[in-house]
């Protein structure tokens, strides 16, 4: 009896809570006068800058990392329904980005920011240190290995073969040298927080969403004959 070849494909997939949160927000005024409106996201851009310097500690946090982009100026004459142009409108922005330590301290700092009418949250973004991904990734990839592993011996066993050697692994659609997988693995899904909860005492509460990461490995195992 010769040997039997069996290729199979192991899976794994975690949801792990996120260690980091970033939040994204906008400074924004239009109107009549390039004036006023440059003044008032001024006005606001400082009142914010301050309440990020304030909690700002690269090292223990809350406020790991932040920054604003410069701000911008633009001017157009919008269109009406009659086909008119209306008067000239200014409009002065500017985004900025915070990176926080934990969900406590970024529900706060967004209850902080979006009291100021000008002040829009665009997203809060979950995610994981460098070292917690790359550690995760690492756990998923061998549980998928032990997935294949398990699949082989399956097969194997319902065949009569009493055991598996693999002398095959790869990211799908590589073990034949095609290199068309279905792309970098293992894959994972930064979260994304839209939707902020009304709390009680008219603050946020935020609830974040796990980290997902997704696992496949293509495997190739020889069952051989029972000696």
């Amino acid at each position: 009896m010769t040997d039997l070849i069996l290729t199979v494909q192991g899976t794994a997939r975690a949801e792990i809570e996120p260690e980091r949160a970033t939040v994204r927000f906008t400074v924004a005024a239009d109107g009549p006068h390039r004036g006023p409106v440059v003044d008032s996201v001024t006005a606001s851009l400082s009142s914010a800058g301050a309440a990020l310097a304030a909690r700002h500690d690269a090292q223990n946090g809350p406020l790991i990392a932040w920054s604003v982009d410069q701000l911008g100026v633009t001017a157009q004459r919008p269109w009406t329904n009659d086909g008119t142009q209306a008067a000239l409108v200014h409009r002065a922005s500017a985004s900025g980005r915070a990176v926080l330590s934990t969900p406590i301290a970024a529900a706060e700092l967004v209850d902080t920011l979006a009291v100021d009418p000008l002040v829009t949250i665009d997203a809060v973004e979950w995610s994981l240190t460098d070292p917690a991904l790359a550690r995760s990734q690492s756990e998923v990839r061998t549980r998928a290995v032990t997935d294949a592993l398990g699949k082989a011996a399956v097969l194997a066993a319902a065949v009569g073969r009493p055991g598996v050697d693999a002398i095959a692994l790869a990211d799908p659609g590589m073990l034949d040298g095609s290199g068309g997988g279905t792309g970098p693995q293992p894959r994972f899904e930064k979260s994304m927080a839209m939707a902020m909860d009304a709390g009680g005492a008219g603050g946020f509460s935020l609830r974040p969403q796990p980290i997902i990461i997704d696992v496949a490995v293509d495997a190739r195992f020889i069952a051989r004959p029972a000696s």
